[in-house]
């Protein structure tokens, strides 16, 4: 369906260019047939202003009534001609914006001038190329005299001529068109076609060649010493690398790993080298052509377009980077600016962290990731700030870039952010800190890893295992670390002993087993809980406190081994017994009724 959609709108703007071209070609072609019809009834009144004064001239003085009317007659001719030269040059001023001019070359393919207008059925385009190709003839001509060309005057055009040879016809509309009068337009044009022919002529003579050619010769000559210089330095250049291998190229380490030996240094060097040769050699020969080209007159477009090729491409790169040095000294400034803020954010981060500047509600551990948020927005917000004076910033290309990224970011970073989100409130809840032994769900470990995306936990099995922090957020988190510094975690196992052993001795024996464990305080003191009273047994619960809530099951351990030694000691089987009864049912167990 999209695909569709873009092929009718590419369709249809192309259909609007057609009919723009055509539109637009249809009012060149009334534009011309306007032209035509208004130089038609010019010539015709020219005609008529001749045939006029001719009466005039040949009446008597007595005929003064007629002479009078044929002189109101012409006056009203010449009105006529002066509207309508003003309507050929609005015309033409609508025709400027939309019609092409054709050069006139001359005979070393060099453009003399452009015309405009048709003339009867002759397009512009048709004009040019008859004028050239008769200018070019004309250049051949052995014994050319430059004086002989010269214009001359008709009714109502001038024609350019060498004897009887009319090179061209100069018209009105074409005097217009340049905002010349005939006579003005005719001596540039004689002039011109003059100096392009005699130049011709000195160019292409016997001396003025051998000349030539004798400095192409040299400049060839030049060309492939220079070439050849420029071979050996290299090669010699080339030599020196391959000397030095394992002396100044020991290949590129870094911490005791190879990223490149040796041999493969002097090898990329070595390729590097040969690049920048034929790239100098190629520059040479570049330069060195329109030096060539320039020196003959056939060549001479040649060589001025070669030069053009670099001299366009590198005066529009000094005018861009001129015109962008006020733009690059703004965003010199303002990156100054956000340099020492961040500075001053890094120093109070330390002063945090280090715990030289307290600040009430906020701790030490908040410093780092609130710095990396902040660092982030004032990054954004430079960002934000330099992008109007960014090159090119305000390009539709640009704009269009800038939108893309912004939706593959958008698009691609959907998990990703909540998980950032998800890192960024656990960090400010305080639930843990690296080196922390929490549960998460069902996973048991320290905490090794925090970042905005996951959360690192090594099990006691050495295990690492990344929990993502939109998961953590979704579970219950328990903290074994967070008091134990201060209050001590409490460590609590459950042994259960049958009704014959005396509850008070039971006490003593496993508070003692309990002080007998390494990592397990006195203070505050053990103590054990009955939680239950079973059919057969008691549930007896010994509590400790440790502070070394990492080596819990180092702990558990201890205490098992010293709970075992200490109730051998003190003749306690450790066992829940079971009683079973075999009755006969000759008595019931209820209750008799009183």
């Amino acid at each position: 369906m999209r695909l569709a959609i873009l092929c009718l709108l590419i369709i249809s703007l192309a259909s609007l260019e057609v009919t723009g071209q055509q539109t637009q070609a249809q009012e060149k072609d009334s534009a011309q047939i306007k032209l035509e019809k208004i130089e038609r009834e010019r010539i015709q009144d020219s005609l008529s202003i001749i045939d006029i004064e001719e009466s005039i001239s040949e009446l008597n003085q007595s005929e003064t009534q007629k002479r009078k009317d044929l002189e109101q007659q012409l006056q009203q001719i010449k009105d006529r001609d002066s509207i309508r030269l003003q309507k050929i040059k609005n015309e033409i001023d609508s025709l400027r914006k939309i019609t092409k001019g054709y050069p006139v070359m001359g005979p070393m393919k060099d453009t003399l001038f452009l015309l405009y207008t048709r003339q009867g059925g002759f397009t512009p385009e048709f004009r040019a190329n008859a004028i050239s190709n008769r200018i070019e003839k004309l250049a051949k001509e052995i014994a050319f005299q430059p004086d002989s060309l010269n214009w001359e005057r008709n009714e109502s055009t001038i024609e350019i001529a060498y004897g009887e040879t009319v090179i061209m016809t100069i018209r009105e509309s074409d005097a217009i068109w340049n905002n010349k009068s005939l006579e003005e337009l005719a001596n540039i044009y004689t002039d011109t076609i003059r100096q392009a022919i005699t130049r011709y002529k000195s160019e292409t003579s016997f001396s003025k060649l051998a000349k030539e050619v004798g400095i192409a010769l040299g400049i060839i000559f030049l060309m492939g010493l220079l070439i050849a210089l420029i071979t050996r330095f290299f090669h010699w250049v080339n030599s020196i690398i391959q000397r030095r291998e394992g002396k100044s190229f020991k290949g590129i380490i870094f911490k005791g790993y190879t990223f490149v030996d040796s041999k493969y240094q002097v090898a990329v060097l070595q390729k590097l080298l040969a690049i920048v040769k034929w790239a100098v050699i190629l520059l040479i020969v570049y330069l060195s052509l329109p030096l060539l080209f320039s020196l003959f007159p056939w060549t001479e477009g040649i060589g001025k377009k070669l030069i053009g090729y670099i001299l366009s491409p590198a005066k529009g790169i000094a005018i861009s980077i001129w015109n962008y040095l006020p733009n690059l000294f703004t965003i010199g400034v303002i990156g100054v600016i956000f340099h020492y803020v961040l500075k001053f954010f890094i120093f109070l981060k330390v002063e945090i962290e280090t715990g030289k500047l307290k600040i009430n509600g906020f701790y030490p551990e908040w410093a780092n990731p609130t710095f990396h948020i902040i660092r982030v927005l004032h990054f954004a917000f430079l960002l934000i700030i330099i992008f109007p004076y960014l090159p090119g910033s305000n390009s539709p290309v640009f704009k269009g870039v800038s939108v893309f990224l912004g939706f593959l970011f958008t698009f691609g970073s959907a998990g990703s952010l909540s998980n950032i989100m998800a890192g960024i409130v656990i960090t400010y809840m305080r639930q843990f800190t690296l080196g922390d032994r929490v549960k998460i769900g069902e996973v048991t470990g320290d905490v090794i890893e925090k970042s905005l995306l996951v959360t690192r936990i090594k099990t006691v099995k050495n295990e690492i295992i990344s929990i993502p922090n939109s998961t953590i957020m979704s579970n219950h988190t328990i903290n074994y670390s967070s008091e134990a510094a201060n209050n001590g975690l409490i460590l609590h196992t459950t042994v259960t002993i049958g009704y014959d052993t005396p509850w008070r001795l039971m006490h003593e024996t496993l508070i003692k087993a309990a002080k007998q464990t390494e990592f397990i305080l006195n203070e505050p003191t053990p103590f054990v809980l009955q939680t239950s009273l079973n059919d057969f047994y008691v549930s007896y619960e010994l509590n400790a406190y440790t502070r070394e809530a990492n080596r819990q099951r180092r702990i558990y351990s201890l205490l098992h081994q010293n709970i075992q030694d200490c109730c051998k000691e003190a003749g306690i089987e450790i066992m829940s017994p079971h009683y079973n009864s075999l009755r006969d049912g000759s008595k019931s167990t209820i209750p008799e009724s009183k």
